[in-house]
């Protein structure tokens, strides 16, 4: 794996979002090691989760186009989800990434998905409950995932939704797949 060049990408995503990425990880680490989940590839996942979360959005549909990410038309109802799939696949052509479960970790940890594995579920949670994040219910949330990640994502997902849907904005359809398939567990 060829390693970021850091400063070029603080310049990129500013500073305010590279301290997120930091906090990320070392939340991704802490609950990986809790749950017995592969340690390096949650570090790896969250050290690449938003390193396209660029400040100029047009950089941000530049890189899409330059690394052909699928279905780029359907991002336009979800530009706030587009930095993910871009960030998964600059770590897949960029950096060399190939393990899927890694990539999976990095395009999906802003909606989710279905039958997210454990790696999956740690970035995500990590995303979501980094020691930055501030709302309603957060500190409760943490001790959830630091006991149980998939009622940590049920209970995270949930919040989410409803948050979603009482600002009247669209809902990603990964992210109500993902809703469906931990209700169901």
């Amino acid at each position: 794996m060829k390693a970021p060049a850091f400063d070029q990408i603080v310049d990129a995503i500013g500073e305010k979002r590279y301290k997120h990425i930091l906090r990320v990880t070392e939340t991704a680490e802490k609950l990986a090691k809790i749950h017995g989940v592969d340690v390096e590839k949650a570090r790896t996942a969250a050290l690449f989760h938003d390193i396209c979360k660029y400040k100029d959005n047009a950089r941000l549909w530049k890189e899409a186009e330059r690394l052909n990410v699928k279905d780029l038309d359907s991002f336009k109802a979800f530009p706030q989800v587009l930095h993910a799939y871009v960030a998964a696949e600059a770590a897949r052509v960029d950096y060399g990434i190939e393990d899927e479960e890694i990539l999976r970790a990095i395009r999906y940890h802003t909606t989710g998905t279905e039958n997210m594995s454990p790696v999956e579920e740690v970035v995500f949670l990590a995303d979501y409950l980094e020691p930055m994040r501030n709302f309603d219910g957060v500190d409760e949330l943490r001790k959830k995932a630091e006991a149980d990640l998939k009622e940590a994502m049920a209970a995270s997902l949930q919040g989410n939704l409803l948050f979603l849907i009482k600002q009247g904005t669209a809902v990603h359809l990964d992210t109500v797949r993902c809703y469906n398939d931990y209700m169901e567990k």
